[in-house]
Formats: C-alpha cells, structure tokens, sequence
C-alpha cells in the first residue's frame, strides 16, 4: 500500500502562480491543493489541514496576515510568499508564526528546501520518502 504524501496548500490569488507552483510541488512528490480565497482555504481546513500552507500575503479579504493569525492556534507551517516586499512584512509573518518568508519570483530550491523542512514539524506529517 502507498504511504500517503505530504499535502501541500497553495493559497494566492493569481490562479496562474497557484498553477504554477501545483505543478513544481506535484514534480517533487508533493499532494497538491489550490485555493485562491482565504475563505475557501478556512473551509476546506475543517475536512482536512494540509501539512504546509504557502500563503500569499497580499489578498483581497481576508489578506494573508489574517489568515497567519486564524491558524497560528493549529500549528499549521506557513510559509508566506509576496511579490510586495514592505519594511516589516517578514517580522511579522514570523511574529504571527510563520516559518519563513520568500519574496516573487521564488527560488525553487529554496522554497522546496523550506518545505520539506515545514512539514518535518507539521503535527502528523509524512515526509517524503518515510
């Protein structure tokens, strides 16, 4: 039987970039989920919490600091990604609990060594390769 794998959330609202990165992640052995509303990615949490959430910051309602400060309770690896940077951004998102903090366009070796390091402390996790 298979293990299961790691299942990532992507949560950006420019479809195109949660595209792009479903594709990356699926290439590197991840489970992938896509959302582009926080409000869906908050919903589909009750079903089931992924084991590392990328998370754009710069949203329409609610934007990715609240969406930081609803999880931060669930122990959940956030890793934020903005095509903004502003002076504070990333002391805040480790302030709020976030794992780290990688600015558009993403190094994808970077970011895939961040994940792997995410979800070997999610609650739960598989790692890939366990």
């Amino acid at each position: 039987m298979d293990e299961p794998r790691p299942l990532i959330a992507v949560l950006d609202d420019e479809p195109q970039f949660c595209k792009a990165l479903a594709r990356l992640l699926k290439t590197h052995g991840l489970d992938v989920v896509t959302f582009t509303r926080g409000d869906e990615f908050l919903a589909a949490c009750g079903s089931r919490l992924p084991d590392c959430l990328l998370l754009d910051l710069h949203m329409p309602d609610p934007n990715g600091f609240e969406i930081l400060e609803r999880v931060a309770t669930r122990h959940l690896p956030v890793l934020a990604i903005t095509g903004h940077d502003q002076p504070g951004n990333a002391e805040r998102v480790r302030a709020l609990g976030g794992r780290d903090y990688f600015l558009k366009p993403v190094n994808e070796t970077q970011l895939l060594n961040a994940i792997r390091a995410a979800i070997k402390h999610s609650p739960g996790a598989i790692a890939p390769g366990e």
